[in-house]
């Protein structure tokens, strides 16, 4: 299997993920990938002829390694590795489609019209496709477990396994190669691939909060709009507006105001003529 293709192609992921999908990706490269290319593949080796049996019954070794091992740990974990990281193609296929759809929108009318403002954003559609991703990844990790300790009873490899299938004569006793070696990768690989379920679940959760705060604020927002009244404009108001000054034109218009007729010349020239009416009118109360 040609792994650097395989990274090529899963680098593409990496400039869409969230922070928790970048690590999530470092541990798949660093901790899964370069362990199994790097020791795991030369640890089991060819498995089969590590497996000894105490007889030379023909064909007894081989059904007994079969039984007890129907299918090997390392193929496992390469078919694991292919399942696991397929889903974040989706998301690099869903961004490809968007970018032809904007390159044929932008090619029909102009450049300047747009129908994205960034295609790898994770708004709409693409944030479905993300979810989905993370979703199946999530249940491929936890089958594949489950595959793992179904098929071997355990995460465990034990020394010595006790054979009595036929063709063997009686029960034999077969040695498994490097026992240690095997049991301390099996344990490595089943723990970073449980770290790798941890981490899909907190980028789950991390997506889903985001875009229940994001629809919050949009409810709050669409509320405050309806709430608001829209204040109008008083600035061209000649009633309303006292800052401004009234044209000489609009004063010649307008009737005399209170106090410019109590200090007016006739009005004081009133109140004089009453005063002297006044006193010169009898005072009828003291002729009583």
């Amino acid at each position: 299997m040609d792994w650097k293709t395989f990274q090529a192609l899963l680098s593409g992921v990496n400039k869409y993920s969230t922070a928790f999908g970048r690590i999530w990706l470092s541990v798949v490269f660093v901790f899964r990938v370069m362990v199994y290319v790097v020791a795991a593949e030369r640890v089991w080796g060819d498995e089969q002829k590590d497996f000894d049996c105490n007889t030379k019954q023909p064909g007894c070794a081989n059904v007994c390694y079969d039984h007890f091992f129907p299918i090997s740990h390392i193929r496992l974990w390469a078919l694991q590795l292919i399942f696991v990281t397929c889903p974040s193609f989706m998301v690099v296929m869903h961004v490809a489609y968007r970018d032809e759809r904007e390159r044929k929108h932008q090619a029909k009318y102009g450049e300047s019209s747009k129908l994205y403002s960034n295609t790898g954003k994770k708004h709409g559609g693409l944030w479905w496709t993300y979810m989905l991703s993370l979703f199946v990844k999530t249940g491929i990790e936890v089958a594949f477990l489950y595959i793992l300790h179904y098929i071997y009873d355990s995460f465990y490899l034990p020394r010595l396994v006790k054979c009595d299938v036929s063709p063997c004569p009686n029960t034999v006793d077969c040695y498994i190669g490097h026992p240690t070696e095997k049991k301390v990768f099996t344990y490595f690989m089943v723990g970073a691939s449980a770290l790798c379920i941890v981490l899909n679940v907190c980028e789950i959760m991390y997506l889903t909060s985001k875009r229940v705060v994001r629809i919050i604020n949009k409810i709050k927002r669409r509320h405050n709009g309806h709430m608001s009244v829209p204040q109008e404009d008083y600035s061209n108001d000649h009633f309303n507006n006292r800052s401004m000054a009234m044209s000489t034109l609009d004063l010649k218009g307008r009737p005399p105001s209170f106090k410019s007729t109590y200090k007016s010349p006739s009005r004081l020239s009133t109140l004089k003529v009453s005063e002297k009416m006044r006193a010169s009118a009898p005072n009828l109360s003291s002729a009583e």
